[in-house]
Order: structure tokens, then C-alpha cells, then sequence
């Protein structure tokens, strides 16, 4: 199958069904703005990803899926570094660290979350590799059914969309509303809305909150509108120069509307 293009003609979900229907067996790689994407594949299903310059060795993934801790990932980067993902799995199994499901539950849930990340990608080209060498002999790979994730990235796709409407832009800034009314008691905010909030201020634009707290453009669309629907926030123009680093400091230098702003955010702390 020859396929390659632009993803503003193709989206990820539409490469998904096309390789699935197929059942194809190669690589498909996603060069974006910024980064590169790899996402492998043996009759239809999915088996292995990397994302950009990612750490995806099998040390690495256990540790994000908190299989294993931060001491014990240190202790594996330096004296299993010669060791290939398939031995070093072998090795934890054979010493009863960990199962083999444990193993290989992380390592489809890091190409599942890879690809999720790629559902946002609107920029850049692709192609299609018939060529099965990718991830190597020494790489452990997965079998997972695309059906759900093309579902998934449909229905992410739709959000995307109506996401991009409301908020267009993100070289545009927040600040607190001067009445959020009466609701604010009724808000709960996730650990990444208050993130997010903790850096609210008209000089900081939202591609600079989102680099600062780890977001991609999807994640901070999707917090920001909520708070824009909470009636927390509101869009503004960024005002003074941009700054490479957002700053916590507050969005007024008014005292009284500081002491405000302070008594609403632990009011709404001490209500979690």
C-alpha cells in the first residue's frame, strides 16, 4: 500500500481504518511540526510506538506506569543499560519482580496513550513503510486491536473541532473574571484545572501555560474551556511582551482585588 500525504487531508483515525481494513503490516510515520512519530504495526494491530525523542525503553515505560519505582528505575538505567528490552523483561520476570502481564499491560497502554497523543496532530506528513525491521530484534511488542482507538479518535476528533471553535488561538491569554458569581462554590477543579489556574495571569499566553505544565494542545483547550464554562475565566488579548517562562504573579495590582482573588482560591482549596 502506498500511502503517504498530508494529515490536513488524512486524519490519524482515517490511517487507522485504512490500516486496519488492510491489515497491513509496516510502519507508519508522523512527522509533525516539532517532533516525529513512529507507530508500528503487523496484520492490522498495533504494536509498538515512539513518540519524538521520548524515552520509550521497557525501564522507562514501567516507571511512568508506576510499576516499578523511582529507586528501582535508577538502579536499572545503570546496570541494565547494555541490555536489550527483551532481556531486561526475562530478567525481571525470571527474578520475580514482575509479571509478564505487568510487562506487557505497560507496554500497550504507553502505544495506546502514544497514539491518543497523535489524534491532535492537524500538521504535518505521514507515510506508510511496508517494512516490518521497525522496532528492532531487542523491543518487545504488543498486539492491539484498533477498532476502539479509531472510535476513540473519532469521537476526539468531533471535541477537536468544536474545542478549536471556542478557543482558536492559543497565543491568547486568561484572566480571573471580576464577578465569577455565585457558582464559583459549586466548582470542583481537577488537579489539572488548578494547575492551569495557578498560572492565570493576562501576560502569560495559553501555549506558554500549556509548554509550562505539560499539556498538549488538545489537554489545554479542553481545561480552559472548561474554566471559560465555570465561569472562572476569560479570554483576553496577552498584554505587555511575552515572557518565555509564565509567572505566578497575580493578574492585578490592585490590593483589594488580590485579597479577593486569595479568599476565592482558599475558599475553594479547603471546599476539595
Amino acid at each position: 500500500m502506498a500511502l503517504k500525504g498530508n494529515l490536513r487531508d488524512f486524519t490519524i483515525t482515517q490511517l487507522l481504518n485504512l490500516i486496519n481494513l488492510a491489515r497491513k503490516t509496516g510502519t507508519l510515520i508522523i512527522e509533525g511540526p516539532t517532533e516525529t512519530a513512529r507507530v508500528a504495526f503487523r496484520e492490522g494491530t498495533l504494536c509498538y510506538a515512539q513518540h519524538g525523542q521520548e524515552d520509550s525503553s521497557l525501564a522507562s515505560i514501567l516507571y511512568r506506569g508506576s510499576k516499578i519505582s523511582q529507586s528501582q528505575y535508577r538502579i536499572l538505567k545503570e546496570r541494565a543499560a547494555q541490555m536489550t528490552d527483551k532481556e531486561l523483561g526475562l530478567l525481571l520476570i525470571n527474578a520475580g519482580y514482575l509479571t509478564q502481564e505487568d510487562i506487557l499491560s505497560s507496554l500497550k497502554n504507553y502505544s495506546i496513550d502514544v497514539v491518543r497523543r497523535l489524534f491532535t496532530w492537524v500538521e504535518g506528513f505521514f507515510r506508510f513503510e511496508p517494512d516490518p525491521s521497525f522496532p528492532g530484534d531487542g523491543k518487545i511488542t504488543v498486539k492491539v486491536d484498533l477498532e476502539n482507538l479509531i472510535i476513540e479518535g473519532s469521537r476526539q476528533l468531533r471535541e477537536w473541532e468544536q474545542l478549536q471553535e471556542e478557543i482558536p488561538s492559543l497565543e491568547m491569554a486568561l484572566k480571573f473574571t471580576d464577578r465569577p458569581g455565585t457558582d464559583l462554590k459549586n466548582i470542583n477543579l481537577s488537579i489539572e484545572e488548578w494547575r492551569v489556574v495557578s498560572y492565570v495571569n493576562p501576560r502569560n499566553t495559553l501555549s506558554q501555560i500549556a509548554r509550562t505544565v505539560k499539556m498538549n494542545d488538545l489537554e489545554i483547550r479542553r481545561v480552559v474551556y472548561g474554566l471559560l464554562q465555570a465561569g472562572l475565566v476569560e479570554i483576553i488579548r496577552p498584554g505587555g511582551a511575552p515572557v518565555s517562562t509564565p509567572s505566578r504573579s497575580f493578574p492585578t495590582q490592585n490590593k483589594e482585588e488580590q485579597k479577593s482573588l486569595v479568599n476565592r482560591l482558599i475558599s475553594r482549596i479547603r471546599s476539595i
